[in-house]
């Protein structure tokens, strides 16, 4: 029978090498062990997200530094496409003991990294040991790079798919009591980098602390929002992305798209389907501003750009002349990243700056749910009205998040 009368299954069984099969039947058809990385903190809420978007029963558990499930290979790609507070998303490849190099060599030596990696794939392997015999980091990632080097060398149907490389493949090696867990980087750069804003503050806020301390308010997207100390505009950015249900991965590529796995029509088909959720308007109710010419005017291309205009306003204003009431006629969330602590001067100066922003949001967002962020725990302590307060990590440093609601009585 002509191939092209042939029944579509069975003329992709004829086209199918004997490496793509074992990819299909190993990789995508099989269910496997995945960990999201987050920040310290962050655990709990990350671990929020993937419930509700994973299927119901995914089996879960928060663990040291993250949230591990298992999943097929397309929950990789909707976890990529739609956590907002991860940092990255590792598979696993395989585990095994070993407390020597020999024995650890013989293991490596069996692992399938052609089901991985393609031919030709730039990789970096990154070490972490811990109460294990093999704490020579140096030397367990050049047993790894060996092994994927020969690996290929030895295989001829790795070399079928040879191809150019634009991202570098990072393969995770944990040492742990003499147990060896490899895993492979589905992300490739870090998850806060949405692939949005081309500009950045002095002292910029991180996508996925912003993310976060925006659901721990309690924002919904449907309210009202000003970020009158904007800067770069993360938290303006983050509040449009939950308020039109826009993917915080819809702007960027990742590290699982050059896998040998990949299946770019189910990714298109799910960025299609996420592309139908998102809720359009041309009422911005989310309102940047900042005093600083430069970074308003930054915020503001950015907004066009990426096609943000429609829900987020910028102007160049300072917050102690700026008052809600002039942008919207209901109270909604404020959010602030003043320059406390290390970013101004003395401790005295950051305190008074502290007190001046809180008097100003006694008299001018009574009713208002509120954000503020801060590098001096000390602050907290200072706060006129009730608040919930959260230590989170960013950039080295741990800041004091507080997050409550300012009274609407006189």
């Amino acid at each position: 029978m002509p191939e092209d009368i042939l029944p579509k299954e069975m003329t992709r069984a004829t086209t199918e090498t004997p490496l793509k099969k074992r990819i299909k039947r190993h990789v995508i058809g099989r269910k496997r062990q995945f960990f999201v990385a987050t920040a310290p903190g962050l655990e709990t809420i990350c671990r929020e997200e993937l419930k509700v978007l994973l299927p119901s029963g995914t089996p879960m558990a928060m663990v040291e530094g993250g949230v591990k499930f298992e999943g097929r290979l397309h929950d990789c790609y909707l976890a990529n496409l739609n956590l907002r507070t991860a940092n990255r998303l590792l598979m696993r490849i395989e585990s095994f003991h070993a407390a020597n190099f020999r024995k650890l060599e013989k293991n490596l030596a069996a692992v399938p990294w052609e089901l991985f990696i393609l031919p030709g794939a730039l990789t970096h392997i990154r070490v972490t040991s811990r109460h294990s015999r093999l704490y020579h980091k140096d030397a367990v990632a050049g047993l790894v790079q060996a092994s994927i080097a020969f690996r290929f060398s030895q295989n001829e149907f790795s070399r079928e798919a040879a191809t150019e490389p634009t991202v570098t493949q990072q393969i995770f090696v944990r040492l742990s009591d003499n147990r060896v867990t490899l895993s492979i980087d589905s992300s490739g750069d870090l998850l806060h980098k949405r692939g949005i804003k081309p500009c950045a503050a002095k002292a910029p806020l991180r996508e996925t602390l912003a993310a976060a301390a925006l659901i721990l308010s309690g924002y919904t997207g449907t309210e009202p929002l000003v970020d009158p100390m904007c800067g770069s505009g993360t938290f303006a950015i983050e509040a449009a992305l939950i308020a039109q249900k826009i993917p915080p991965g819809r702007f960027r590529n990742f590290a699982f798209m050059e896998w040998p796995s990949f299946q770019p029509k189910r990714w298109q088909h799910m960025k299609q389907a996420t592309e139908k959720k998102i809720v359009r308007t041309n009422t911005p109710f989310i309102f940047a501003s900042d005093r600083d010419e430069e970074a308003a005017c930054e915020l503001g291309n950015s907004v066009i750009q990426n096609g943000l205009s429609g829900i987020v306003a910028v102007s160049t204003r300072d917050f102690f002349d700026l008052s809600p009431a002039e942008l919207t006629n209901r109270p909604g969330l404020v959010t602030l990243n003043p320059p406390f602590g290390r970013r101004l001067g003395s401790r005295r100066e950051s305190e008074a700056l502290f007190l001046s922003v809180c008097d100003r949001l006694e008299k001018e967002y009574k009713g208002w749910k509120f954000v503020l962020i801060s590098l001096n725990p000390r602050l907290a302590g200072m706060l006129p009205f009730t608040s919930t307060t959260h230590m989170l990590p960013h950039g080295g440093l741990k800041v004091t998040l507080m997050t409550g609601r300012i009274p609407d009585k006189n």
